[in-house]
């Protein structure tokens, strides 16, 4: 019967930590959204990360330049689609990464 006992136990210190965990951004959330630092980031973070992602990438495939061929090809369907489709990020990195894959597989 403790083993019983325990294992509540144990489960209700795991979801008590994984609600403060859930909770902690909301409720400091609150006094940060006058801060002119978050809103500086809340800006410019997303392009600061999809550009690490991208030279990362590009490092990647610096080894073999028929994939960084494929690799530039894809990433002028990535942003000829952007820019020519209205800005849908969803459209632009589905039909570039799937430009990126058809190349790689094809040739």
């Amino acid at each position: 019967m403790s083993d019983v006992w325990w294992f509540v136990g144990a489960l209700a210190v795991c979801g008590g930590i994984t609600f403060a965990l859930r909770a902690v951004p909301f409720a400091a959330l609150k006094p940060l959204r006058d801060s002119k630092t978050v809103q500086r980031l809340a800006v410019w973070m997303s392009a600061g990360i999809l550009a690490i992602l991208a030279v990362v990438t590009f490092s990647d495939f610096a080894v073999e330049p028929r994939t960084s061929l494929w690799a530039a090809i894809a990433l002028a369907v990535t942003i000829g689609v952007h820019l020519g489709f209205g800005r849908r990020t969803l459209l632009s990195v589905g039909l570039g990464t799937a430009t990126f894959v058809v190349l790689v597989n094809l040739f």
